[in-house]
C-alpha cells in the first residue's frame, strides 16, 4: 500500500481505540484491556473499503456480545478528521468503513508527487541482501531452466531494491570440481578425435556441439602441439582455453537478457585462498565432525539435516558441499551480508537443509539464508511440449530462445507464476500481438494512455495542474476501482519482497491494465466538462506512470506506441 494508505489505516486504528475508551467512560462498555484486532480490505468491495474485527476480538475481554460492542464503537467514533465518511455494522459485528472522495484525490496527488519513485519504500531499512541466481555450470551454454532462473532472480533483486533493501546480484562460477573434470575429458576427447581414430567419448561426458567447436578452434590455434603431451598438461591447456570463453559467453548472453551482475564469484578462489581448507578446520575445531572409514563426516543430523554428510573423502579430496559452505560463510561473515537469497533448481531440495545445518554448526543464524526453489519449465509449441535433451546437444538455450521470443516477453512470462510452480512457456503466445499475450496487453495499456494524451494535445488540451475539487469529480465506480488498485502498488512490492515472489508484480500490472481498459471503455476521457477532462487526464497519467514504474522494475520496455 502507499504511504497514504498506511497512514489512513493507522488513523482508523487510532480512532477505533479512542471510540472504545469513550464507550467505557460513558458506561456503554465495561472497563477492560483493549484486544488485538485486525484492519483489512474486504474481498468484496460492497463490504466497505476497510473492515475491522475489533468487536469480535473484544467479546471475551468486555464480556459483551460483538454486535453490542460494534454499536458502542459506532456511537462514539469520530471520522471527521479521517479519510472515511461512514461506518456500517455487518454480520456478527464487523465494522465496515467507507472511504470519502478525498481519499481517492489524495492517492492521485501522492502518485504525482512521487513520479518515478512511486512504489518504492523503506521497508527493508537498507539491509544488505545478496541474491545469487543462475550460477550455471560454465561448461556449456545456459538452458531453459537458467532462462527462468535469470528472469526470476533479476526481477526479485529489483523488487527487493524497490522495497528498500541494499541488493547485490551475484553469479557463482563453478570453475572447480567434478563438472570441470568432465569438461576437460570432453574437450580432450574431441581434440584427440581430430588427429586420431578410435578415441571414444564417454557416455556421461558433454556431447554438445559447443565442445566440438572449442576443440576445433583450439586445434586451429595450437595444431597438434598437445596430441603427444601428457594428459594433465593437455587437459589444463584445453580448459584454460575454453573456460574463459564460456564464462564470457555467459556474461554476454545475460547482458543481452538485461541482467548485469555486481560480481562473478569464482569457486576456484575459495580453494586458492584457503577458505575451503579453513572451513573444514573450523568445523573440526567446533567438535561437529568425526572420522569414519578414512573420511571426515559432518554431524549434520545434530543440526536439522536427515543424516550426516561427508566433508572429505577417504582420498583426501573435499566433497562438493565444502566449497559451498565456504562460499556462504564468505557471504554472511566475511562480506557481512544480512541475508543471502539463492534461486535454485527443483533438484536442490535436499541441498537447503544441508547448507542450513552447516551454517548453524558454524554459529551463523541459518535463517539468514533463504532459498527460492524453482520448478521446471516446459516449452510448448502448437499445444505440444517440446522434448529436447541437454546431453544430446539439442537443448534450447537462452540464446536460441531469445532469437525466437522478444526479451520483454521472456522476462515477463517467466515471472507469471510463482517460482515453486511448474510452468508451461507457450512460444506461440509469447510472440502474439493480441490481448491474450499478457505482456503485450500491459504494454498496449501504456501505449493507449500515451495515445490518449497525444490526442488531447492535438485538440489543444494540455494537462494542467488539477485542483482537489476537480479530482473529487472522479467518483465513478470504474475510476475508484482504478485508483484503489494504483494505491496498492507499494504493498504489492513489499509482499513480493517478503515472499520472494515477483509473480505478485506481474499479476498486479496485468490487473492494472485490465482496470484501465475497463475505465476507458466506460467513460470518455475528453468530454464536454473541462474540469472532468483534466481530472481524467490526471488519472490516465497516474496509470501510465505506475505501469511504467512496474515495467521498469522488471526491466521491460514501456512503449509509447504499438
Amino acid at each position: 500500500m502507499s504511504l497514504l494508505v498506511k497512514e489512513t489505516q493507522a488513523a482508523l486504528r487510532k480512532e477505533l481505540i479512542k471510540a472504545l475508551d469513550a464507550a467505557v467512560k460513558n458506561g456503554e462498555l465495561p472497563k477492560a484491556e483493549i484486544p488485538d484486532f485486525i484492519i483489512e480490505k474486504p474481498a468484496n468491495s460492497a463490504n466497505g473499503d476497510f473492515s475491522a474485527n475489533i468487536a469480535m476480538a473484544g467479546a471475551r475481554a468486555y464480556k459483551t456480545a460483538p454486535r453490542t460492542i460494534a454499536n458502542a464503537i459506532k456511537n462514539n467514533i469520530d471520522l471527521s478528521g479521517t479519510l472515511f465518511d461512514r461506518v456500517e455494522i455487518a454480520g456478527p459485528g464487523f465494522l465496515n468503513f467507507y472511504l470519502s472522495q478525498r481519499y481517492y484525490t489524495e492517492i492521485l496527488k501522492d502518485i504525482a508527487s512521487k513520479g518515478s519513485d512511486y512504489g518504492k519504500s523503506d521497508f527493508g531499512k537498507g539491509k544488505k541482501v545478496i541474491v545469487e541466481f543462475v550460477s550455471a555450470n560454465p561448461t556449456g551454454p545456459m538452458h531453459i531452466g537458467n532462462a527462468r532462473g535469470g528472469a526470476i532472480g533479476d526481477c526479485l533483486a529489483s523488487v527487493l531494491e524497490y522495497a528498500g533493501y541494499s541488493v547485490s546480484r551475484e553469479f557463482y562460477v563453478n570453475d572447480a570440481g567434478n563438472q570441470i573434470e568432465k569438461f576437460a575429458t570432453s574437450l580432450e576427447v574431441r581434440y584427440l578425435q581430430i588427429y586420431k581414430d578410435g578415441v571414444e567419448m564417454p557416455e556421461d561426458a558433454y556431447h554438445g556441439a559447443d565442445i566440438t567447436e572449442h576443440a576445433k578452434n583450439f586445434a586451429a590455434e595450437y595444431g597438434d602441439k598437445f596430441v603427444d603431451a601428457n594428459s594433465a598438461e593437455r587437459r589444463k591447456a584445453l580448459v584454460d582455453y575454453a573456460l574463459p570463453k564460456n564464462i564470457a559467453g555467459l556474461e554476454n548472453d545475460l547482458l543481452r537478457y538485461r541482467i548485469k551482475y555486481d560480481r562473478w564469484f569464482k569457486e576456484s578462489s575459495l580453494h586458492n585462498d584457503g577458505s575451503v581448507a579453513a572451513v573444514i578446520e573450523k568445523l573440526k575445531s567446533l567438535g561437529v565432525t568425526y572420522e569414519q572409514d578414512g573420511a571426515v563426516w559432518f554431524k549434520a543430523s545434530q543440526f536439522g539435516n536427515d543424516k550426516d554428510i561427508v566433508l572429505v573423502r577417504s582420498n583426501g579430496l573435499p566433497t562438493y558441499i565444502v566449497p559451498d559452505i565456504a562460499y556462504h560463510y564468505n557471504k554472511l561473515v566475511t562480506r557481512g551480508f544480512d541475508k543471502a537469497v539463492n534461486v535454485l533448481g527443483a533438484d536442490h531440495h535436499g541441498y537447503v537443509p544441508r547448507m542450513k545445518a552447516a551454517l548453524s554448526a558454524l554459529g551463523i543464524d541459518a535463517s539468514r539464508l533463504d532459498c527460492v526453489i524453482m520448478q521446471m519449465v516446459n516449452l510448448v509449441r502448437d499445444g505440444e511440449t517440446i522434448k529436447l535433451s541437454k546431453r544430446s546437444g539439442k537443448a534450447i538455450t537462452l540464446t536460441t530462445l531469445l532469437e525466437e521470443i522478444p526479451i520483454d516477453a521472456a522476462r515477463f512470462f517467466f515471472n507469471l507464476r510463482e517460482p515453486n510452480s511448474h510452468f508451461d512457456f507457450d512460444l506461440d503466445l509469447a510472440v502474439k500481438e493480441t490481448s491474450q499475450n499478457p505482456v503485450y496487453y500491459v504494454q498496449y495499456a501504456h501505449a493507449r494512455i500515451c495515445s490518449i494524451l497525444k490526442k488531447a494535445q492535438s485538440e489543444g488540451i494540455e494537462p494542467r495542474e488539477v485542483s482537489d475539487g476537480e479530482l473529487d469529480l472522479l467518483c465513478e465506480k470504474e475510476e475508484k476501482e482504478l485508483i484503489s488498485h494504483l494505491a496498492a502498488l507499494t504493498d504489492e512490492i513489499i509482499s513480493s519482497a517478503s515472499e520472494y515472489n515477483p509473480a505478485n508484480i506481474t499479476r498486479y500490472v496485468i490487473e492494472l491494465a485490465t482496470l484501465f481498459h475497463k475505465f476507458y471503455n466506460a467513460h470518455r476521457v475528453i468530454c464536454k466538462d473541462e474540469s472532468l477532462t483534466q481530472a481524467r487526464l490526471r488519472l490516465c497519467i497516474a496509470a501510465r506512470d505506475t505501469i511504467k514504474n512496474v515495467l521498469t522494475m522488471l526491466k521491460i520496455n514501456a512503449p509509447d506506441s504499438m
